[in-house]
C-alpha cells in the first residue's frame, strides 16, 4: 500500500510539474513573439479596449496604405496627361510661327519654301496623334475608360483622324473616322463623320454621338478628396484625346444638351490643333498646284488660321492647367496620407506596441525559469523512475 501510494503522489507531482512547465513555455513563446511582431497583446482577451482600438487604427491604416498605392499610380498618369498636352500646346505654338512666317509674300512665293513648311506640318501632326497615344505602364493615358486599346491614328495625309474606343460593357471597339474636307464654293474647310460600332457600319450623326458619349466619360476615384456620397466630389482621372484637342473636359459636355454638344465639340474639332495643321497643309496643296497666283489667297488663309491657332493655343492650355491642378491635388494628398500614416503607427505603438526593452527582460526570465524547470524535471524524472522500479 505504501508503493501504491507513492506511485500515486509521483504521478499527480508530474502532471503537475509538465503543466507548469508547459505554463512557462507558453509564457516564453508569447515574449518572443512581442519581440518579433512588436505588439503587446496577442488577443483580444488580455486587453479588450487596447486591442479593439488597435484594430480601429489598423484599418484605417490599412486604408491610408491603398489610398497611396492608387495616388502613387495617378500620379504618373497625370503626369504622361500633362507631358502629352504640353507637347501638343508646344506644337502648335511652334507650327503658328511657321504659320506667320510662311504667310509672307517674301517667303510663300517659293515652291521649295512653301513644300518645306508643308512637310512641317505633317510631321507635326503625326507627332501630335503619337503624343495622344501616349503611355503609362500597359495604360493608354488619353483612351478615357479603354485603357488597353491604342487609342488614335492619324492617315499620312494628315487629313482622317481615327479614334477607336472599347466603350464600357462592349466586347469590341467602335471606330470613329474624323476627315477633314473642303465644300462649297468657295471650298470651306469642314469635318465628315464615319466608322463602326457594335451594331455595323455608322453614318455620320451617330459617329458624332459616339465621339460625344466618348467625350462623357468620368473615372472618379476615392483617394481622400471629396465626400464618397457625392460622386460629383471625387477627382476624375480621366482625360480623353478627344478631351485635350477640343478643350472641353467631362464635366462641360455632360452639362450640354445633345444638340448643343455636338455642334460645340464638331466646331472645336475643325480648329483642334491637328485639323488646323490639317488645314494649313491643304493651303499649302492649293498654293504648289496654283502656283504664285495663289500667293495673295495663300496669305489671306494663312491669317486666318493663325488667329485660330491662338484660340485653340488657350484651350489647350485649359486642360493642361486641369491636369496641373488635379496632379497638384494629388501630391498634396499624398503628403497628408503619408504623415497621416506615420501618426496611426505611433498611436498604434501606443495603444498595442510593447516595449522592446521590458519585452527582452520578459524573455530572459521566462528563459531562465523555463531552463530551470527541466533541469528540476530531471532529478524527478529519476525519483519517479526508482521509486517505481522499487
Amino acid at each position: 500500500m505504501r508503493v501504491t501510494n507513492s506511485r500515486v503522489t509521483n504521478t499527480a507531482l508530474n502532471r503537475r510539474f509538465s503543466s507548469s512547465v508547459n505554463d512557462v513555455h507558453s509564457k516564453l513563446n508569447k515574449a518572443m513573439n512581442k519581440i518579433s511582431s512588436g505588439r503587446a497583446y496577442e488577443s483580444a482577451s488580455e486587453n479588450p479596449l487596447a486591442y479593439y482600438e488597435g484594430k480601429k487604427l489598423d484599418n484605417k491604416f490599412q486604408d491610408i496604405q491603398s489610398q497611396l498605392n492608387l495616388l502613387g499610380d495617378l500620379k504618373h498618369r497625370l503626369e504622361e496627361q500633362e507631358s502629352g498636352a504640353y507637347s501638343i500646346q508646344t506644337k502648335l505654338a511652334e507650327a503658328q510661327k511657321q504659320m506667320i512666317y510662311i504667310r509672307s509674300s517674301n517667303n510663300n512665293e517659293g515652291d521649295q519654301t512653301v513644300e518645306t513648311v508643308r512637310q512641317d506640318f505633317l510631321q507635326k501632326g503625326q507627332f501630335m496623334a503619337n503624343c495622344l497615344n501616349g503611355q503609362y505602364e500597359d495604360y493608354y493615358v488619353f483612351g478615357g475608360s479603354d485603357v488597353s486599346t491604342p487609342p488614335f491614328a492619324l492617315s499620312s495625309d494628315g487629313m482622317e483622324l481615327t479614334f477607336t474606343h472599347k466603350f464600357p460593357g462592349d466586347t469590341d471597339a467602335t471606330v470613329m473616322k474624323i476627315k477633314l474636307v473642303e465644300k462649297g464654293n468657295p471650298p470651306a474647310a469642314a469635318l465628315e463623320f464615319s466608322g463602326s460600332d457594335k451594331n455595323g457600319t455608322t453614318n455620320s450623326d451617330t459617329t458624332l454621338n459616339n465621339i460625344v458619349r466618348a467625350m462623357k466619360e468620368q473615372g472618379r476615384v476615392d483617394v481622400g478628396y471629396g465626400d464618397i456620397s457625392n460622386r460629383d466630389t471625387l477627382l476624375d482621372t480621366f482625360t480623353g484625346g478627344l478631351n485635350v484637342l477640343t478643350g472641353l473636359n467631362s464635366d462641360t459636355v455632360n452639362k450640354m444638351s445633345d444638340a448643343d454638344a455636338k455642334k460645340e465639340v464638331e466646331e472645336r474639332l475643325l480648329n483642334s490643333p491637328i485639323f488646323l495643321l490639317g488645314q494649313a497643309v491643304n493651303a499649302c496643296n492649293t498654293r504648289l498646284d496654283e502656283g504664285q497666283s495663289n500667293c495673295v489667297e495663300f496669305s489671306e488663309k494663312m491669317g486666318v488660321l493663325i488667329d485660330k491657332a491662338t484660340l485653340t493655343h488657350s484651350r489647350v492650355g485649359t486642360v493642361y492647367s486641369d491636369i496641373g491642378t488635379k496632379w497638384a491635388t494629388m501630391d498634396g494628398l499624398e503628403t497628408k496620407h503619408k504623415k497621416t500614416s506615420q501618426n496611426l503607427q505611433e498611436q498604434y505603438k501606443d495603444k498595442l506596441g510593447a516595449d522592446p526593452y521590458e519585452s527582452i527582460m520578459e524573455m530572459f526570465s521566462y528563459q531562465y525559469s523555463y531552463s530551470a524547470s527541466l533541469q528540476m524535471g530531471s532529478k524527478l524524472m529519476q525519483s519517479s523512475l526508482f521509486d517505481f522500479l522499487r
